[in-house]
Protein backbone atom coordinates (compact mmCIF):
# COMPACT_ATOMS: atom_id res chain seq x y z
CA UNK A 1 0.00 0.00 0.00
CA UNK A 2 1.50 3.54 -0.76
CA UNK A 3 1.18 6.60 0.86
CA UNK A 4 2.13 10.46 0.38
CA UNK A 5 5.24 11.85 0.96
CA UNK A 6 6.82 15.37 0.67
CA UNK A 7 9.36 14.70 -1.59
CA UNK A 8 11.97 17.54 -2.24
CA UNK A 9 12.21 18.54 -6.07
CA UNK A 10 14.54 21.62 -5.33
CA UNK A 11 16.31 24.00 -3.16
CA UNK A 12 18.07 27.62 -3.63
CA UNK A 13 19.68 30.09 -1.05
CA UNK A 14 20.11 33.65 -1.35
CA UNK A 15 22.81 36.05 0.72
CA UNK A 16 22.86 39.56 0.72
CA UNK A 17 25.80 41.37 -0.96
CA UNK A 18 27.59 43.08 1.65
CA UNK A 19 30.11 40.85 3.80
CA UNK A 20 30.86 41.33 6.99
CA UNK A 21 34.48 40.23 8.61
CA UNK A 22 35.32 39.65 12.22
CA UNK A 23 38.09 42.14 11.67
CA UNK A 24 35.53 44.52 10.73
CA UNK A 25 33.36 44.38 13.92
CA UNK A 26 36.50 44.15 15.80
CA UNK A 27 37.24 48.04 14.94
CA UNK A 28 33.27 49.15 16.47
CA UNK A 29 33.02 46.68 19.27
CA UNK A 30 35.47 45.18 22.12
CA UNK A 31 35.79 41.92 19.76
CA UNK A 32 38.55 40.11 17.92
CA UNK A 33 38.75 38.03 15.19
CA UNK A 34 40.20 35.28 17.42
CA UNK A 35 37.92 35.66 20.09
CA UNK A 36 35.03 35.26 18.29
CA UNK A 37 36.72 31.91 16.02
CA UNK A 38 37.58 30.19 18.99
CA UNK A 39 34.33 30.52 20.66
CA UNK A 40 31.82 29.91 17.72
CA UNK A 41 33.94 29.27 14.76
CA UNK A 42 32.60 32.38 12.64
CA UNK A 43 34.98 34.58 10.50
CA UNK A 44 32.25 36.64 8.56
CA UNK A 45 28.56 37.12 7.96
CA UNK A 46 25.93 38.52 5.01
CA UNK A 47 24.25 41.88 6.21
CA UNK A 48 21.43 42.72 4.21
CA UNK A 49 21.31 46.75 2.68
CA UNK A 50 19.51 49.55 3.30
CA UNK A 51 15.80 48.47 2.41
CA UNK A 52 16.16 45.24 1.52
CA UNK A 53 13.67 43.12 3.51
CA UNK A 54 13.07 39.62 4.47
CA UNK A 55 10.68 39.06 1.88
CA UNK A 56 13.11 40.67 -0.53
CA UNK A 57 16.16 37.65 0.65
CA UNK A 58 12.95 34.64 0.42
CA UNK A 59 11.68 35.61 -3.12
CA UNK A 60 15.43 35.38 -4.27
CA UNK A 61 15.98 32.13 -2.74
CA UNK A 62 12.64 30.87 -3.97
CA UNK A 63 13.36 31.79 -7.02
CA UNK A 64 16.46 30.05 -6.62
CA UNK A 65 14.59 26.79 -5.44
CA UNK A 66 11.82 26.62 -7.82
CA UNK A 67 14.81 27.01 -10.76
CA UNK A 68 16.65 24.03 -8.98
CA UNK A 69 13.52 21.90 -8.95
CA UNK A 70 12.39 23.11 -12.96
CA UNK A 71 9.02 24.22 -11.62
CA UNK A 72 6.64 26.97 -12.53
CA UNK A 73 6.16 29.60 -9.67
CA UNK A 74 2.54 29.08 -10.47
CA UNK A 75 2.15 25.29 -9.82
CA UNK A 76 3.28 26.10 -5.81
CA UNK A 77 -0.10 26.20 -4.38
CA UNK A 78 1.58 26.51 -0.32
CA UNK A 79 3.87 29.24 1.05
CA UNK A 80 5.32 28.60 4.53
CA UNK A 81 8.10 31.39 5.56
CA UNK A 82 9.58 30.32 8.58
CA UNK A 83 11.31 33.68 10.10
CA UNK A 84 11.00 35.54 13.16
CA UNK A 85 12.65 39.08 11.29
CA UNK A 86 9.05 39.78 9.11
CA UNK A 87 9.08 42.90 6.60
CA UNK A 88 5.91 43.97 9.16
CA UNK A 89 3.60 43.46 11.89
CA UNK A 90 1.08 41.95 9.53
CA UNK A 91 0.54 40.87 6.92
CA UNK A 92 2.66 37.99 7.05
CA UNK A 93 6.09 38.55 4.77
CA UNK A 94 4.79 35.19 3.11
CA UNK A 95 2.28 37.04 1.23
CA UNK A 96 4.78 39.35 -0.21
CA UNK A 97 6.53 36.49 -1.07
CA UNK A 98 3.91 34.94 -2.93
CA UNK A 99 2.66 38.35 -4.54
CA UNK A 100 6.29 38.93 -5.79
CA UNK A 101 6.29 35.26 -7.50
CA UNK A 102 3.55 36.10 -9.01
CA UNK A 103 1.49 33.42 -7.27
CA UNK A 104 -2.83 34.08 -7.50
CA UNK A 105 -3.66 30.64 -5.79
CA UNK A 106 -3.46 28.76 -2.71
CA UNK A 107 -2.20 29.34 0.75
CA UNK A 108 0.67 31.40 2.14
CA UNK A 109 1.86 32.07 5.98
CA UNK A 110 4.83 32.96 8.34
CA UNK A 111 5.68 30.55 10.92
CA UNK A 112 7.45 31.81 14.21
CA UNK A 113 9.98 29.15 16.21
CA UNK A 114 13.28 31.48 15.90
CA UNK A 115 16.26 28.96 14.97
CA UNK A 116 13.93 26.44 14.74
CA UNK A 117 11.57 27.88 12.28
CA UNK A 118 12.87 26.12 9.09
CA UNK A 119 12.14 22.53 10.22
CA UNK A 120 8.79 23.34 12.22
CA UNK A 121 8.30 24.68 9.10
CA UNK A 122 9.09 21.41 7.52
CA UNK A 123 7.04 19.28 9.91
CA UNK A 124 4.17 21.70 8.74
CA UNK A 125 4.06 21.94 5.34
CA UNK A 126 4.40 17.70 5.67
CA UNK A 127 1.30 17.18 7.25
CA UNK A 128 -0.56 19.64 5.13
CA UNK A 129 0.72 17.84 1.79
CA UNK A 130 0.06 14.63 3.70
CA UNK A 131 -3.53 15.41 3.70
CA UNK A 132 -4.15 16.12 -0.14
CA UNK A 133 -4.96 19.85 0.67
CA UNK A 134 -1.92 20.85 -1.32
CA UNK A 135 0.21 19.58 -3.91
CA UNK A 136 3.44 21.21 -3.83
CA UNK A 137 4.54 24.07 -1.27
CA UNK A 138 7.63 26.43 -0.90
CA UNK A 139 9.25 26.22 2.69
CA UNK A 140 11.33 29.12 2.93
CA UNK A 141 13.44 30.37 5.49
CA UNK A 142 14.87 34.41 5.59
CA UNK A 143 15.69 36.49 8.19
CA UNK A 144 17.21 40.00 8.71
CA UNK A 145 18.66 39.51 12.30
CA UNK A 146 21.40 42.63 11.57
CA UNK A 147 18.03 44.55 12.47
CA UNK A 148 17.14 43.06 15.91
CA UNK A 149 21.05 43.18 17.27
CA UNK A 150 22.24 45.69 19.60
CA UNK A 151 25.73 46.32 17.82
CA UNK A 152 27.06 47.76 21.13
CA UNK A 153 26.80 44.12 22.76
CA UNK A 154 29.86 42.07 21.55
CA UNK A 155 28.22 38.81 22.82
CA UNK A 156 25.35 38.71 20.35
CA UNK A 157 26.11 41.35 17.44
CA UNK A 158 28.84 38.90 16.57
CA UNK A 159 26.92 35.50 15.95
CA UNK A 160 23.99 36.70 13.43
CA UNK A 161 23.97 37.44 9.93
CA UNK A 162 21.16 37.75 7.32
CA UNK A 163 20.55 35.37 4.28
CA UNK A 164 17.24 33.35 3.17
CA UNK A 165 16.94 29.62 1.88
CA UNK A 166 13.91 27.60 0.06
CA UNK A 167 13.33 24.18 -0.81
CA UNK A 168 10.45 23.09 -2.71
CA UNK A 169 8.57 19.87 -1.81
CA UNK A 170 5.89 17.94 -3.77
CA UNK A 171 3.04 15.26 -2.51
CA UNK A 172 4.20 11.77 -4.09
CA UNK A 173 3.08 8.58 -3.52
CA UNK A 174 5.76 6.62 -2.48
CA UNK A 175 5.60 2.74 -1.46
CA UNK A 176 5.50 3.11 2.32
CA UNK A 177 8.91 1.40 3.62
CA UNK A 178 11.48 3.53 5.37
CA UNK A 179 13.46 3.70 2.39
CA UNK A 180 11.20 6.05 0.69
CA UNK A 181 12.03 9.37 -0.63
CA UNK A 182 10.93 12.56 1.41
CA UNK A 183 10.09 13.22 4.53
CA UNK A 184 10.51 10.11 6.67
CA UNK A 185 9.55 11.80 10.27
CA UNK A 186 9.43 15.00 11.94
CA UNK A 187 9.63 15.49 15.84
CA UNK A 188 9.16 19.03 17.34
CA UNK A 189 9.72 19.98 21.05
CA UNK A 190 9.16 23.43 22.98
CA UNK A 191 9.95 24.69 26.38
CA UNK A 192 8.58 27.78 27.51
CA UNK A 193 10.21 27.86 30.90
CA UNK A 194 13.37 28.67 29.33
CA UNK A 195 12.19 32.00 27.43
CA UNK A 196 14.40 34.28 29.48
CA UNK A 197 17.58 32.64 28.21
CA UNK A 198 17.21 33.52 24.36
CA UNK A 199 14.35 36.34 23.60
CA UNK A 200 14.26 40.29 22.32
CA UNK A 201 13.40 42.11 24.71
CA UNK A 202 10.63 44.46 22.21
CA UNK A 203 7.40 43.50 20.41
CA UNK A 204 3.99 45.81 19.53
CA UNK A 205 1.99 44.15 22.57
CA UNK A 206 4.43 44.82 25.65
CA UNK A 207 7.37 48.08 24.31
CA UNK A 208 5.60 48.93 20.83
CA UNK A 209 8.66 48.97 19.59
CA UNK A 210 10.78 45.93 17.78
CA UNK A 211 13.51 45.73 20.41
CA UNK A 212 16.70 43.85 20.52
CA UNK A 213 18.13 40.55 20.56
CA UNK A 214 19.14 39.21 24.37
CA UNK A 215 21.26 36.30 25.03
CA UNK A 216 22.47 34.17 27.97
CA UNK A 217 25.07 32.41 25.95
CA UNK A 218 26.78 29.69 28.47
CA UNK A 219 22.78 28.86 29.35
CA UNK A 220 21.54 28.02 25.52
CA UNK A 221 25.01 26.42 24.72
CA UNK A 222 24.30 24.23 28.09
CA UNK A 223 20.82 22.97 26.92
CA UNK A 224 21.69 22.86 23.29
CA UNK A 225 23.31 19.51 22.90
CA UNK A 226 21.12 17.49 25.23
CA UNK A 227 18.18 18.81 23.81
CA UNK A 228 19.13 18.64 19.97
CA UNK A 229 20.25 14.80 21.21
CA UNK A 230 16.70 14.22 22.16
CA UNK A 231 14.72 14.93 19.18
CA UNK A 232 17.56 13.25 16.95
CA UNK A 233 16.79 10.15 19.04
CA UNK A 234 13.34 10.55 18.52
CA UNK A 235 14.23 10.39 14.68
CA UNK A 236 15.92 7.18 14.57
CA UNK A 237 13.58 5.68 17.40
CA UNK A 238 10.49 6.15 15.04
CA UNK A 239 12.50 4.74 11.48
CA UNK A 240 15.01 2.08 12.65
CA UNK A 241 17.88 3.94 11.25
CA UNK A 242 20.55 5.07 13.03
CA UNK A 243 23.33 7.21 13.16
CA UNK A 244 25.73 4.73 11.14
CA UNK A 245 22.95 5.11 8.45
CA UNK A 246 22.93 8.83 7.82
CA UNK A 247 25.05 10.43 4.76
CA UNK A 248 24.74 13.54 5.56
CA UNK A 249 23.66 15.79 9.39
CA UNK A 250 23.04 19.71 8.28
CA UNK A 251 22.77 20.73 11.44
CA UNK A 252 21.32 24.44 12.38
CA UNK A 253 24.39 26.98 12.45
CA UNK A 254 24.70 28.32 15.35
CA UNK A 255 28.26 27.76 16.78
CA UNK A 256 30.51 25.39 15.71
CA UNK A 257 31.03 23.58 19.49
CA UNK A 258 27.80 23.05 19.82
CA UNK A 259 27.64 21.28 16.10
CA UNK A 260 30.69 19.56 16.86
CA UNK A 261 29.25 18.43 20.36
CA UNK A 262 26.18 17.07 19.20
CA UNK A 263 27.80 15.12 16.03
CA UNK A 264 30.23 13.46 18.57
CA UNK A 265 27.31 12.47 21.45
CA UNK A 266 25.42 11.32 18.54
CA UNK A 267 28.34 9.19 17.03
CA UNK A 268 27.87 11.15 13.21
CA UNK A 269 31.20 11.20 11.77
CA UNK A 270 32.78 14.70 11.39
CA UNK A 271 33.22 14.01 7.52
CA UNK A 272 29.18 13.71 7.42
CA UNK A 273 28.33 17.23 9.41
CA UNK A 274 27.66 19.93 6.89
CA UNK A 275 29.10 23.30 8.43
CA UNK A 276 28.72 26.76 7.08
CA UNK A 277 28.84 28.92 10.48
CA UNK A 278 31.86 29.98 9.30
CA UNK A 279 30.67 31.72 6.18
CA UNK A 280 27.41 32.57 7.53
CA UNK A 281 27.05 33.15 11.12
CA UNK A 282 23.96 32.50 12.68
CA UNK A 283 21.02 33.13 10.31
CA UNK A 284 18.54 31.72 12.60
CA UNK A 285 15.54 29.92 10.18
CA UNK A 286 17.69 30.17 7.14
CA UNK A 287 20.75 28.15 8.19
CA UNK A 288 19.26 25.21 7.52
CA UNK A 289 18.59 25.93 4.14
CA UNK A 290 21.75 27.81 3.36
CA UNK A 291 24.21 24.53 4.72
CA UNK A 292 21.53 22.04 2.88
CA UNK A 293 22.05 24.25 -0.52
CA UNK A 294 26.25 24.73 -0.46
CA UNK A 295 26.16 20.71 0.06
CA UNK A 296 23.58 20.35 -3.00
CA UNK A 297 25.85 22.69 -4.97
CA UNK A 298 29.26 21.19 -4.48
CA UNK A 299 27.79 17.81 -5.04
CA UNK A 300 28.10 16.49 -1.50
CA UNK A 301 24.18 15.94 -1.37
CA UNK A 302 22.62 13.68 -3.94
CA UNK A 303 19.56 11.70 -4.41
CA UNK A 304 18.81 8.94 -2.25
CA UNK A 305 20.88 10.31 0.55
CA UNK A 306 19.61 10.02 3.86
CA UNK A 307 19.68 13.83 5.31
CA UNK A 308 19.00 14.53 9.27
CA UNK A 309 18.28 18.17 9.87
CA UNK A 310 18.57 19.42 13.43
CA UNK A 311 17.73 22.86 15.37
CA UNK A 312 17.12 24.59 18.86
CA UNK A 313 15.97 28.04 18.98
CA UNK A 314 14.74 30.63 21.65
CA UNK A 315 11.37 29.69 23.54
CA UNK A 316 13.07 27.42 23.83
CA UNK A 317 12.01 25.54 20.81
CA UNK A 318 14.18 22.29 19.00
CA UNK A 319 13.46 19.83 16.55
CA UNK A 320 14.39 17.26 13.67
CA UNK A 321 13.35 15.90 10.56
CA UNK A 322 14.87 13.22 8.86
CA UNK A 323 14.72 13.05 4.61
CA UNK A 324 15.16 10.95 2.35
CA UNK A 325 16.88 12.72 -0.77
Amino acid sequence: MTILRSVVLGCGSYLPERVVTNQELAESVDTSDEWIVQRTGIRQRHIAADGEVTSDLAIHAARAALASAHVDAQSIDLIVLATSTPDNTFPASAVSVQAGLGVTRGAAFDLQAVCSGFVYALAVTDSLLRTGAYARALVIGAETFSRILDWTDRTTCVLFGDGAGAVVLEAQQQPGGRDDRGILTTHLRSDGRHKSKLYVDGGPSSTKTVGHLRMEGRAVFKHAVAMITDVIEDAFRATGYTAADIDWFVPHQANKRIIDDSARRLGIAPEKVVTTVDLHGNTSAASIPLALNAAIKDGRIKKGDLVLFEAMGGGFTWGSALVRW
